[in-house]
């Protein structure tokens, strides 16, 4: 399932990304691939989407997008090449040609900019991920302590399901069932509470 994920949903959501990325229509697609994150994971509604992709092992969609932009920017910086000309000139130096409002050229030109020639575009994105999760004060921290190590358990899919629902704290615990008005007190059968 961790698998046919970004096969299925991650590669029809984002295709040809680096063009419509910028949108202010991509907040559309978040929803859905935050339910197939949900899915994978077995994490339940209340969790915060931020949390399913450091839980599921996939790079969040903003980061792979800006990698995506990276990738098609990046090649085209070669003499002879389509997009080498409006990759070249000062960001304001000619009109645009489409009405848009973030359009890929000036994003593209900040990311060349910053990048580092000598990694590849994937790495600069588990890079930038490391330090976005380093800088995320979640309580998921304690027990993924960065993005480049599997989370535990993950190789037992039932089993790392439930650990899922224990790190993010928020599963069919006598507390939980308790808060959402399913269960009469929040103290567990054993008495502890």
């Amino acid at each position: 399932m961790r698998t046919a994920t970004p096969a299925l949903v991650h590669s029809t959501a984002e295709y040809c990304t680096p063009v419509w990325c910028r949108s202010a229509h991509t907040h559309l697609i978040n929803p859905t691939i935050s339910d197939t994150l949900r899915i994978v994971t077995g994490c339940l509604c209340p969790i915060p989407a931020d949390n399913l992709p450091i839980l599921a092992g996939i790079q969040p969609a903003e980061l792979r997008c800006r990698g995506a932009t990276l990738s098609l920017g990046r090649p085209a910086m070669k003499p002879g090449l389509l997009l080498h000309s409006a990759l070249t000139r000062p960001s304001g130096a000619a009109a645009r040609r489409l009405k848009s409002r973030h359009p890929f050229v000036p994003a593209a030109q900040q990311l060349i900019s910053y990048f580092d020639n000598n990694i590849c575009a994937a790495q600069w994105a588990d890079h930038q991920w490391n330090a976005e999760w380093a800088d995320n004060p979640t309580r998921l921290r304690t027990s993924i302590p960065d993005t480049d190590t599997h989370t535990p358990g993950m190789s037992l899919p039932t089993a790392w399901v439930q650990l899922n629902r224990l790190r993010t704290g928020v599963g069919r615990f006598r507390s939980c069932l308790y808060k959402w008005g399913m269960a009469s007190s929040a103290a567990c059968e054993c008495g502890a509470e």
